[in-house]
């Protein structure tokens, strides 16, 4: 299967670029790519030199892959995602985390800057997601089922890690850290929601909006992995507050958060356990 092969081409690329095995892996949202200045002697590979990777387009999403060790542990981390509101294919957008898993990764954190849906929120927040409404049709499992990384229909009972969670609130208790722990709604864009739209997300149970993630951590349950997701809240959703939304003002309210994020994120990972790989 072509796609198949591009992912094992872009792997081995990755392969013979690195110097260390990776056994977590990161992807950073918009603003959040300073934990890549926290890795050890990085090799860094712009997404534009791997056979078959896309490239980021959205400001504030550097673009590269880099590999080294953070709080000890050997890492790839993705400064930089693919978004489907790019026009790029879901394939296109969850190539990274098939990379990932050939690599022999099986652990990912995922994290995003969103909007908050619930009151209680305000900027600055970062919020444990522990679970997520797609509000989008697409997959990235739609079309043949690749075997290699799983069934054709996986389970999604739990596919954020509850023992990973818990040791996150351990790590922000232990911070003396406030860390809120809500569902993440995954919208299309890239038009920020209407007010209707939030006051729908709200009743559905929704406690942040944002415009990703959700494929990268559907594909990574498909593949078995354990997940964590981590969302900094960098507005709250449109008619909560009475002010209009831009992007400069998420890549702000990021920058405020940075260190707290920063810290909260090498806990983490400095406490994941490696062993049993199982997701749990």
């Amino acid at each position: 299967m072509e796609q198949l092969a591009q992912i094992n081409a872009a792997a081995t690329f990755i392969r013979k670029h690195i110097a260390i095995t990776p056994r977590i892996g990161l992807i950073l949202g918009s603003g959040l790519g300073a934990l890549g200045e926290q890795i050890e002697d990085p090799v860094r590979v712009p997404y534009t030199d791997i056979p078959h990777f896309k490239t980021a387009t959205v400001e504030g999403h550097a673009g590269q892959l880099l590999a080294g060790k953070l709080s000890g542990k050997p890492v790839l981390l993705f400064q930089g995602r693919l978004h489907y509101y790019e026009g790029y294919h879901m394939n296109d957008v969850v190539f990274p985390v098939r990379c990932m898993k050939v690599l022999g990764v099986n652990n990912l954190i995922v994290t995003n800057a969103a909007g908050g849906l619930d009151p209680a929120y305000r900027p600055g927040d970062l919020m444990l997601i522990k679970d997520h409404i797609k509000m989008v049709t697409d997959s990235p499992l739609r079309g043949p089922n690749l075997d290699t990384f799983g069934p054709r229909f996986n389970d999604m009972s739990a596919p954020y890690t509850r023992t990973i969670r818990t040791l996150a609130h351990k790590c922000a208790e232990d911070m003396n850290l406030s860390l809120k722990e809500g569902v993440y709604c995954y919208m299309p864009g890239p038009s920020y929601e209407t007010a209707s739209e939030i006051r729908m997300l709200r009743m559905l149970g929704g406690h942040a909006v944002g415009m990703s993630t959700v494929p990268e951590v559907i594909t990574a349950a498909h593949a078995g992995m354990r997940i964590m997701g981590l969302s900094c809240i960098t507005n709250m959703g449109t008619g909560i507050l009475d002010q209009p939304l831009s992007h400069e003002d998420i890549m702000t309210t990021s920058e405020q958060v940075r260190e707290t994020f920063i810290a909260l994120l090498k806990r983490i990972i400095d406490t994941w356990p490696m062993n049993p790989e199982s997701a749990q």
